[in-house]
C-alpha cells in the first residue's frame, strides 16, 4: 500500500470520527417517548441512551399495589431504551453505510 493510500485512509478515518462525534452531539438533543399502562407510566430517553425524564399518572399510585406501578415503570423505561437505541443505531448507519461493517459496530 502506497503512501498516499495509506494518507487516504486516515483522513477517511478521521471525517468519520468527526461526523460520528458530531451525531453522538446530536443525539444527545433528540428523545423519544415510550409508556406502559396505557399512557400511566411514560418514559423520555435520549439518544446518549439517559432516561431524562418518567411520569406517572396518580391514579396508578395505590399503596396496596406498588408491584404493578414498578412492572409499569419497568416496562416503559426498557421501551425507551430500546427506541433510543434503535434511533441511535439508525443515525449511526447513516454515516458508515456502504462500509461493510458488522452490524451493532457503533
Amino acid at each position: 500500500m502506497s503512501n498516499k493510500n495509506m494518507g487516504n485512509i486516515m483522513r477517511q478515518a478521521q471525517e468519520m470520527q468527526k461526523k460520528m462525534a458530531d451525531v453522538q452531539a446530536g443525539l444527545a438533543e433528540k428523545t423519544c417517548q415510550a409508556a406502559s399502562g396505557g399512557g400511566m407510566v411514560t418514559v423520555t430517553v435520549n439518544g446518549a441512551i439517559k432516561v431524562t425524564e418518567v411520569k406517572i399518572d396518580p391514579a396508578v399510585i395505590t399503596p396496596d399495589d406498588v408491584e404493578m406501578l414498578e412492572d409499569l415503570v419497568v416496562a416503559a423505561v426498557n421501551e425507551g431504551l430500546k427506541r433510543a437505541q434503535e434511533m441511535a443505531n439508525d443515525e449511526m448507519s447513516k454515516i458508515t453505510a456502504g462500509l461493510n461493517l458488522p452490524p451493532g459496530l457503533f
